[in-house]
């Protein structure tokens, strides 16, 4: 994986709102190069910097890093979530 390849993934999640998500592959077709896998493995190793939390899977599944700790991080942004701890579609960008 480039350093050209991280640095758009990582600098697309810094723009997603408070209060927003985006999904995997929504960035990798942002990006427009690799797949939802390949934006998930950029958060697993360099997504600290920035807000990992506001990245799910497509279905609105929360990431499940850092602890589990991303359904506390989504609600304190004020994301509006399914009783099951997911997120609503409302919550999507773009």
């Amino acid at each position: 994986m480039d350093e050209d390849y991280v640095e758009a993934v990582l600098a697309l999640v810094e723009q997603v709102p408070v209060g927003r998500v985006t999904t995997y592959g929504a960035l990798a077709r942002e990006v427009g190069r690799a797949g939802p896998r390949q934006v998930g493995r950029v958060m697993a190793l360099h997504g600290d910097a920035v807000p990992w939390w506001r990245v799910v899977h497509a279905d609105g599944r929360p990431a499940t890093c850092h602890g589990g700790t991303a359904v506390e991080r989504l609600r304190e942004d004020g994301v509006p979530l399914t009783s099951r701890g997911w997120v609503e579609r409302s919550a999507l960008q773009g």
